[in-house]
């Protein structure tokens, strides 16, 4: 037992992405610690049924985006049979925690995953404590106001076990890509934010000087429509492969020859942690908290929505045995510092320092 009160995460919207996933590990890396928690979130989402499958738990309510009925009486009867944290992760969950808090005046916990500015910052300013998942995200907070004291850094992390697993089993037929030959493997959502607009132009660049390289894009989005069109536009439509949202992402990661990563805002950018632990070489724009992960040669950086620059890194990437080798020995051990374990120690300290200051 860590003798903590009890945790009441609250975690928003049906979509599975970075957020959602790291909710899990974090929840599952604190049940590991002993914690007693609960994770509220949305009815039917895909992290309701991986809490499920964990053994993690969970109060699945119907909620959708902006203020749901149902889970703010489900926080408020969550935390007022108890001495209780709110740990928001995500703005609408906050907008709950901060209403509930009113009611069961449980201090309110609101981890921050992205470095985009504050569309207000109403219940921000009163949490009892800020969570940023990397130091861009951090410096975004303050420049809207937040106060530093009460902003701490936790990086972001993953399961090095799981990722070990996932080794054993990479696939390309099994998504009709061509077994044989490189391969550019991206993992974001169809985003502006994303910009695979970038990478797209990038593939038409390189498509003569190798004509064997194919590009898997996983994810999907509201701009699918409009990069696809992109796509045949340039010319570049039978090589480049939109494989929409898959189950397992990393089993493609590690069949790649290389991960690109494009964004031009981006918090910290973990699937660029699951191709490092995967032993993939990385390229990526330095947008957001991405170079936090590729300091001293764990990967190529390049400036965000430069064509000329990516298709150069990415080049010297497949062409180069001994700078994919480089890349991937140093991603091994930048990964290393960004644990699902690591995490939920930095995130145990600010539950600590919260009740210290509350109770």
């Amino acid at each position: 037992m860590t003798g903590l009160p009890r945790i009441v995460h609250l975690a928003s919207g049906r979509e599975w992405r970075g957020g959602q996933r790291q909710v899990l590990l974090l929840a599952r890396a604190l049940g590991r610690l002993g914690l007693d928690q609960l994770v509220i979130t949305t009815a039917g989402s895909r992290l309701a049924a991986e809490l499920q499958t964990a053994g993690v738990p969970a109060r699945a309510v119907g909620w959708r985006a902006g203020l749901s009925p149902r889970a703010l009486v489900a926080a408020i009867a969550e935390t007022s049979r108890a001495r209780s944290i709110l740990h928001a992760h995500d703005a609408h969950a906050l907008t709950l925690a901060g209403l509930a808090s009113l009611v069961s005046r449980s201090p309110v916990i609101v981890t921050r995953r992205t470095n985009l500015p504050l569309r207000r910052r109403g219940f921000w300013t009163n949490a009892a404590a800020v969570i940023a998942i990397s130091e861009a995200v951090r410096h975004t907070l303050v420049a809207d106001g937040i106060d530093p004291a009460r902003i701490t850094v936790v990086h972001s992390g993953i399961d090095l076990v799981a990722a070990i697993d996932v080794r054993q089993n990479p696939t390309r037929t099994a998504l009709g890509l061509p077994p044989h030959g490189p391969l550019v493997v991206t993992v974001a959502a169809l985003t502006r934010e994303k910009d695979h607009a970038t990478l797209l132009r990038t593939a038409a660049r390189l498509r003569h000087r190798f004509p064997d390289l194919h590009w898997a894009l996983v994810g999907d989005g509201i701009l699918r429509t409009e990069l696809e069109a992109l796509a045949r536009d340039l010319g570049i439509t039978p090589i480049i492969h939109f494989l929409g949202q898959i189950n397992e992402p990393r089993q493609l990661i590690a069949a790649g020859t290389v991960f690109v990563l494009t964004s031009i805002q981006e918090g910290l950018g973990t699937t660029i942690l699951d191709a490092q632990a995967l032993r993939i070489p990385v390229v990526a724009t330095g947008a957001g908290g991405i170079p936090e992960l590729l300091r001293d040669g764990a990967g190529v950086l390049v400036p965000p929505g430069d064509v000329a620059g990516l298709a150069e890194g990415i080049a010297q990437v497949i062409a180069s045995g001994d700078l994919r080798n480089r890349l991937v020995a140093k991603g091994l051990e930048s990964v290393a510092r960004f644990t699902d374990s690591g995490m939920a120690a930095g995130v145990l300290q600010v539950y600590r320092s919260v009740v210290l200051e509350r109770w």
